[in-house]
């Protein structure tokens, strides 16, 4: 029979173990170039999926549209380390391609923001 205390500390202990064990215990990702507004997207292969854990099936589902790295972790709710290691091993598996977030090309000019900001301001 346990106590009320030693359940206390076991359910203390979860989210501690749980990122632990989905990564394996590795605490770096193998692709280091992956950071909070790199684009992920799901691609398709023909990779057994039945050999991944319920959060790489996750992860892979949730970026079937193209997510940044930190939407992925706030979706799975698991700290951005632990979704950067999983992201990591989809991407060696050729699962998820990654990419750097776009930017605009196109930026308007100096003068056209300021004619606008001086058009805002005579309102």
């Amino acid at each position: 029979m346990s106590e009320p205390d030693d359940r206390w500390f076991d359910e203390a202990a979860g989210p501690l173990v749980r990122p632990y064990a989905m990564t394996r215990g590795r605490t770096r990702p193998g692709n280091t170039d992956l950071d909070l507004a790199t684009q992920v997207v799901t691609v398709w292969t023909e990779n057994d999926s039945g050999s991944l854990s319920p959060e790489h099936q996750a992860v892979i589902e949730l970026c079937r549209t193209p997510l940044s790295v930190a939407e992925v972790a706030a979706y799975v709710d698991v700290p951005l380390v632990v979704v950067k290691v999983l992201l990591s091993d989809l991407i060696e598996r050729g699962d998820v391609v990654a990419r750097a977030p776009r930017t605009a090309n196109n930026l308007p000019d100096r003068n056209l923001l300021q004619a606008v900001l001086d058009g805002v301001r005579r309102i």
